[in-house]
């Protein structure tokens, strides 16, 4: 009689509650040092990703990750604040690109420097050799085995913004 196949080893680590938890703590800390600036994170994307003035609505909502509903809603309130503005495509008066005003290319400068501070410092409390490593490593996967989301009859549910 042969032995059984050798069970796959588990990881001593939690992956799913490792990856979780710094992405709270990070959006957390990324949102109380925008609030300065009045500024959301995910409206900081919008303005990184409507940055060129050439990308649609539904452009900008797919490459960050947003549902419709709420890149509607970030944009009304981006032209609200007057920080960015749609304007009719080139291409196909029926589409709308999100261009930034000269106010909301200001605000995403200053928002920016909060951002890339923010991120320099939890970097920092990496050792050096480890810092582009890790970087590199979540890369790759987000890149790759976790670039889409599986279907389920239950999918996670995503926090909601609160305001």
């Amino acid at each position: 009689m042969s032995d059984p196949a050798p069970a796959t080893p588990s990881t001593d680590a939690d992956l799913m509650f490792l990856l979780s938890w710094s992405n709270h703590a990070l959006a957390s800390e990324m949102a109380a040092n925008l609030a300065d600036l009045g500024i959301s994170p995910r409206a900081h994307c919008v303005l990184h990703e409507a940055r060129h003035g050439e990308l649609t609505q539904t452009q900008i909502a797919t490459a960050i990750g947003l549902d419709k509903t709420t890149m509607v809603v970030l944009t009304d309130r981006l032209e609200k604040d007057g920080l960015a503005e749609r304007t009719p495509s080139p291409s196909d008066r029926r589409v709308k690109i999100l261009t930034l005003t000269d106010k909301g290319r200001r605000l995403l400068r200053r928002s920016q420097e909060v951002v890339d501070r923010t991120h320099r410092d939890v970097l920092e409390s990496l050792p050096a050799e480890l810092r582009a490593p890790f970087v590199e490593a979540l890369t790759l996967l987000v890149g790759g085995r976790l670039s889409s989301f599986a279907t389920s009859e239950q999918p996670p549910r995503r926090r909601s913004a609160r305001r």
